[in-house]
């Protein structure tokens, strides 16, 4: 591989960087003193004034990675674990607070009550009831043993996950029984909802007056940033641009590929081709195929297309290909044909013994014993089928016990795939439906009954050897030779979008990164490209080469954004509007002037218009659209009253209530009532959010993952 060759080539030069940089650590022992001495180093986060230690972060994380093992990624784990530990942090933080304690004694309690413990048959007495001393020696004894150190740490992971959860339902429970509402409260809602205001009004648009007439400036922006610093908070983000060199096999290699796998379908001196082979496992292995020689028969519909019409209409020891499927050249040869169903329905009898999979410590007959068994048994349910569903219910321990031996339906695909048992699945598939027999299994030996069969057909059994279409090594130097090209030219200070478009290369934009993302849009995930993009000693305009699966990046830092608040610049979008709004309301409300709305529409060369039946439950005026200000302020306002230089959504308006039509009164308000109460019961949903926000949270992961 030319990146595993370019490695080599660079080997000697990196270590004398690492050895000079080693040289001047050891020359410098201050700088080893600052290091272990820095509390950085050892505070990973801090919530509400409680620190996170380097020390319990680890240790969290390390059994998060025992729990989970390769299924999670590092940061999907640092994730995870950070918001563990806030959350458990955040909510004792609260329970202290009012007083309450979750103890072992509640974990405990909570544990035993668990199902899957109670079901456990280990923590059983004889009689089949649930025994808390059998867990309790069981937990004292995992404690205790060295050689069960992994059990014991999951055990306290599982205890810890009962406490977390304890306490975050605890304390919503006590949140939740809090919220609840008046009567008094549900018969304002009711009124507040159902009464129908009709009123005249004025309305004069903000596109009323052109945009060109309103100045807005930097400091403005800025004053409207730090008035409202919710709003424009932001966490340090970088932005790249990237270069990707994809490593793609061209047609040549393609060509070659194919060329290769025609030469290994005839014979070669004494060595036998594809074709004549007699022994396709050895063929298979020193010709080094992609995929295994497999015992699997397939129907017309599970072969390839691009041969599956000459397949079936071929005979024993044909031969087909090379072609093309799934990014694989193939030759295929038919090693077997045979009218077969494509999926069974059957029953057995199993009849374990001492070394088969499904022996347990009950489990006393020796091989020879269980055949005799089964030979008897066979003998019996020959003669009368009736008895083998009662047998099957007597003697089975599988998951089929209870339900006469019925296996269910097996299809070909699951019967002839390598885990399943041979001599099982040849039974099943080349015996007709009522058949009985015997066989030995890896299960035991089983009396099988075949009960129904279906969609009988032709099927082969094809020997298939692949090799996967991918870059020669002469490709693989060319995209490598290419992607530093590329870097040489910035490195002449050709500009980076110049650069790319010269050379016709697609310029990827990545937005917002963030310091502990390992996701790249279009690269996948790419920690080294992330840590360099924060790297303190980097620059805009820096670039940097980078080894990615599948190829090269080549990736310049395009943009950066400190942790902090917004700037002017990038919150003029947003910003500007309002201020413009804002200042444009203030112009129409100079003008808004008149001791009567028809006064006040003359000066505004605009005409009084009337809404009938609107209803704060839905604050939408005809014509103009969502005003809940407005709205409100008709609800609020006296009858005949009039008001002017309400600033609303799309507009300014004065107004006169005409008629306020009260709902009819009802006898009881309960309905409302317990309207209220669920819509706060639901906001305990986003309570957690509130509470970790005002926990003034400090996260400086990044310097545990070596990003400074």
């Amino acid at each position: 591989m030319a990146i595993l060759s370019k490695i080599r080539e660079r080997s000697m030069a990196l270590i004398l960087v690492i050895g000079l940089a080693l040289f001047a650590f050891v020359l410098d022992p201050s700088s080893i003193q600052d290091f272990f001495n820095s509390s950085n180093i050892n505070t990973v986060g801090e919530v509400g004034g409680e620190t996170i230690s380097r020390k319990e972060f680890s240790e969290a994380l390390e059994a998060y990675r025992a729990q989970y093992g390769s299924q999670i990624t590092e940061m999907q784990a640092s994730n995870d674990v950070w918001n563990t530990l806030i959350r458990q942090k955040v909510y004792q933080t609260q329970l202290a607070k009012s007083g309450i304690t979750v103890g072992e004694a509640d974990v405990w309690n909570a544990l035993i009550e668990t199902s899957s413990i109670q079901e456990d048959p280990q923590f059983q007495n004889a009689a089949g009831m649930f025994d808390q001393e059998r867990l309790k020696e069981f937990l004292a004894t995992v404690k205790e043993d060295p050689n069960q150190i992994d059990t014991w740490t999951a055990w306290t992971n599982y205890m810890a996950q009962i406490k977390d959860n304890l306490e975050y339902t605890t304390y919503n429970s006590l949140i939740t029984a809090g919220l609840g509402a008046s009567l008094k409260e549900g018969e304002f809602q009711y009124f507040n909802n159902n009464t129908k205001i009709s009123a005249d009004y004025v309305f004069v648009p903000y596109t009323s007056v052109s945009d060109s007439l309103i100045n807005v400036t930097k400091s403005e922006i800025e004053d409207y940033i730090k008035k409202n610093e919710d709003q424009f908070k932001v966490e340090e983000t970088r932005n790249l641009k990237l270069v990707k060199f994809n490593i793609l096999p061209t047609a040549n290699d393609e060509t070659e590929i194919k060329e290769e796998l025609s030469s290994l379908l005839e014979d070669k001196g004494d060595l036998k081709g594809f074709k004549n082979t007699e022994d396709l496992q050895e063929f298979f292995a020193e010709n080094d195929s992609d995929l295994p020689l497999t015992n699997t028969y397939s129907f017309k519909n599970t072969v390839s297309a691009a041969i599956a019409e000459n397949v079936f209409n071929g005979k024993e020891g044909d031969v087909f290909g090379p072609y093309k499927d799934n990014g694989s050249f193939k030759i295929s040869k038919i090693t077997e044909i045979r009218q077969m169903p494509d999926s069974v329905r059957a029953s057995h009898i199993l009849i374990p013994f001492i070394g088969s999979l499904y022996a347990d410590q009950d489990t006393k007959k020796t091989e020879e014993q269980a055949k005799k068994t089964a030979d008897s048994i066979y003998s019996l349910v020959r003669r009368n089928k009736t008895r083998f569903a009662s047998i099957a219910d007597e003697i089975n321990i599988d998951m089929t016990k209870g339900k006469g031996g019925d296996i269910d339906w097996i299809t070909t695909d699951v019967a002839f795939s390598p885990n399943f048992d041979a001599d099982f699945a040849d039974y099943l598939f080349f015996n007709k439906a009522g058949s009985v027999g015997v066989i030995k299994s890896r299960f035991g030996y089983q009396i099988i009954r075949i009960d129904e069969s279906k969609n009988k057909q032709k099927a082969v059994k094809l020997a298939t050897f692949s090799r996967q279409i991918e870059a020669s090594t002469t490709t693989e130097n060319t995209v490598f030779q290419n992607a530093e090209t590329f870097a040489l030219a910035l490195s002449n200070g050709q500009a980076f979008d110049v650069a790319a478009k010269e050379k016709q290369l697609n310029v990827q934009p990545v937005i917002g990164l963030r310091v502990l993302d390992e996701n790249i849009p279009g690269v996948g995930r790419q920690r080294d490209i992330v840590q360099w993009a924060f790297d303190s000693d980097n620059e805009i305009g820096d670039y940097k080469r980078f080894d990615v699966n599948g190829g090269y990046v080549v990736a310049v830092l395009s943009g950066q954004t400190e942790k902090g608040l917004m700037s002017a610049v990038k919150a003029a979008p947003i910003v500007k509007p309002i201020l413009i709004n804002q200042k444009k309301a203030k112009m129409i409300g100079e003008k808004m002037q008149g001791a009567t709305l028809d006064a006040i529409a003359k000066n505004n060369a605009t005409i009084v218009q009337s809404e009938a039946s609107v209803s704060m439950q839905s604050p939408i005026l005809t014509g103009v659209g969502f005003e809940p200000k407005l709205i409100g302020a008709f609800a609020a306002a006296k009858e005949n009253t009039l008001f002017t230089n309400v600033a609303g959504e799309k507009g300014v308006f004065a107004f006169e209530v005409t008629k306020k039509e009260l709902p009819v009164a009802l006898p009881n308000y309960d309905t409302y009532r317990k309207r209220i109460e669920a819509q706060r019961k639901t906001q305990t949903n986003f309570m957690y959010e509130a509470i970790k926000k005002s926990a003034n949270i400090e996260d400086n992961r990044a310097a545990f993952y070596g990003i400074n």
